[in-house]
């Protein structure tokens, strides 16, 4: 199989950093704040809460959204401390914060702008979703924000062109159903072994938040305005080859190892791994809808999102001109994002087994 190079956002507080650009998923953890305490007070065992309790942020990037979501957990747990025991949170509880990501995410701008005035101790933890970065039993909460969409390599055969399962498309794109399945194979054995390591590592009856995208039932990655958008940016990388800027060779061996899956998918895997019981799965309305359809806006979120991905492999030169040219496609075909099917954005809630 193929490896790829790290899913990295833009680092640093720039105009095009992960930092400045990521409104957009941040909506989305201030719209299920509210749906989040709800399930924090109804599935949290308050035997759980010691003079200890420990949040785990898995896929934290550089900020600022993993502190909306920590802190959102956080309020929850102590609302539901306070009311049910009539005393003050602060008086018993330490909380403490595990930021995990890949080694190579900007942990330096993440604790430079710790938010002031936050009640709760912080660690760094590099590593991979896919493998345990944290002793057994050792957190209560964890949450992954836009994080369960990664696999850990291509699928065998995509890139050949030989094969079946060969795939012309930078991404899964849904239409090839022997395509589809290969990354839908890779990414359940992924999922299941990123399961598997948050169970051994979550304490008994501890709560994993899933806050995401995913395709509804039966809807096509590239019917989507985000599959549109990463078709805008496969079509880019070929215009730079056929113009020489750069080899039609790198665009062949450059794919994506994302796999957004429908909703009954992702409920499929988890209720196969056993390890952990789905409390809540919700469909969540996002306050920007799917997305802002301004070219310019659209050109500059994806950017922060896939740029450094797209660095690695081609630099970053083909990378600026490759997202110059998202944004002439996004408005040539505007019509076509109009046109394209809404995902679905979710709130699962898991509680170990």
């Amino acid at each position: 199989m193929t490896t790829t190079p790290d899913w990295i956002m833009i680092g640093g507080d720039g105009p095009e950093s992960y930092n400045q650009q990521s409104s957009y998923q941040r909506a989305l953890l201030e719209a299920t704040k509210d749906k989040m305490t709800k399930a924090i007070s109804a599935n949290l065992d308050l035997d759980l809460i010691s003079n200890r309790f420990i949040v785990a942020d898995f896929g934290c990037a550089s900020g600022p959204n993993t502190f909306v979501a920590v802190q959102n957990i956080i309020d929850a747990v102590e609302e539901k401390y306070r009311r049910e025991t009539g005393q003050n949170p602060a008086d018993n509880i330490e909380f403490q914060v595990l930021f995990n990501d890949f080694s190579l995410n900007d942990f330096n701008t993440l604790f430079q702008t710790l938010p002031p005035g936050r009640r709760y101790f912080s660690a760094g933890v590099p590593g991979s979703f896919f493998e345990r970065v944290l002793p057994k039993e050792s957190f209560h909460i964890g949450v992954m924000s836009y994080a369960f969409h990664f696999t850990s390599k291509i699928p065998k055969g995509i890139m050949d062109r030989d094969s079946p399962l060969w795939n012309k498309d930078m991404q899964c794109t849904g239409f090839n159903p022997a395509v589809k399945k290969a990354y839908l194979d890779q990414y359940s054995i992924d999922t299941k072994i990123l399961l598997d390591a948050r169970a051994e590592e979550l304490v008994p009856g501890g709560l994993m938040l899933l806050l995401g995208s995913c395709l509804r039932d039966g809807v096509k990655m590239s019917e989507t305005p985000k599959g549109t958008v990463m078709d805008f940016i496969g079509e880019s990388l070929s215009d730079l080859a056929k113009q020489g800027v750069t080899e039609q060779e790198k665009v062949d061996t450059f794919r994506t190892s994302i796999y957004f899956a429908e909703q009954g998918e992702i409920r499929q895997i988890i209720e196969e791994n056993g390890k952990f019981t789905i409390e809540a799965f919700e469909d969540i309305i996002h306050a920007k809808n799917e997305f802002p359809f301004d070219p310019k806006t659209l050109a500059i979120s994806f950017k922060a999102f896939y740029g450094a991905f797209i660095s690695a492999h081609f630099g970053v030169e083909v990378m600026r001109k490759a997202f110059e040219l998202v944004e002439v496609k996004a408005r040539e075909q505007i019509s076509r994002l109009h046109n394209s099917k809404p995902g679905m954005q979710y709130l699962i809630v898991l509680r170990k087994n």
